[in-house]
């Protein structure tokens, strides 16, 4: 995964106030922690920070006061109607070191025949990687699944160097039969039919 480089500045304004001009600035307020260090309060370019946030689980290197840093998103808050990002929450990490993060689950191929559906009982897999090394997603087959098959996470492939962090038991993903419609009664039928 490529690491992308953002430079954070100190924040040394806190509350609803300051995160506000913050904001109007096109800044965005963050806290980095982790390491038992003392959390930094820090600012980060807010346009940068959303194009770097597109992908999950992003490696980003800050340059914060001349001293670098290799951090993840742990946590995202956005704006409920805006969608703009109005916080984040990062975690320090080391080359080598092992995190655990969610991945999305991803799924190719068809189901069998018969209008059966795919649900989704998680959409996500947590997984323990190295920090520099951190899949984007998993993929997993569904072809030729029928009604009352089930994927349990420990089916799921994962890249090398991954491996499952949560419940292997737990079901991820289940096809269940389609509802079928209960046909119209004849009195419905003779009208369509007549018209």
């Amino acid at each position: 995964m490529a690491e992308i480089k953002l430079a954070a500045e100190i924040r040394t304004e806190f509350g609803k106030g300051a995160a506000r001009r913050t904001r109007r600035a096109n800044l965005v307020p963050a806290v980095v922690y982790g390491h038992g260090a003392e959390p930094v309060h820090i600012t980060l370019p807010g346009h940068e920070l959303l194009l770097a946030l597109r992908t999950a689980n992003v490696l980003i290197g800050l340059e914060i006061d001349g001293k670098n840093a290799l951090v993840i998103p742990k946590a995202v808050q956005r704006n409920a109607i805006k969608g703009n990002i109005e916080h984040v929450d990062l975690l320090t990490v080391t080359r080598g070191e092992k995190v655990e993060v969610e991945v999305a689950v991803h799924v190719e191929g068809d189901l069998a025949p018969g209008g059966n559906l795919l649900e989704y009982v998680q959409n996500t897999l947590l997984v323990e990687a190295e920090a520099t090394h951190i899949p984007e997603s998993v993929t997993v087959s569904v072809a030729g699944l029928d009604a009352g098959d089930s994927i349990l996470a420990k089916d799921i492939p994962l890249p090398s160097g991954s491996v499952l962090a949560g419940d292997e038991d737990a079901v991820v993903l289940q096809v269940v039969s389609a509802q079928v419609e209960e046909p119209a009664g004849e009195g419905a039928e003779g009208e369509g039919a007549e018209a």
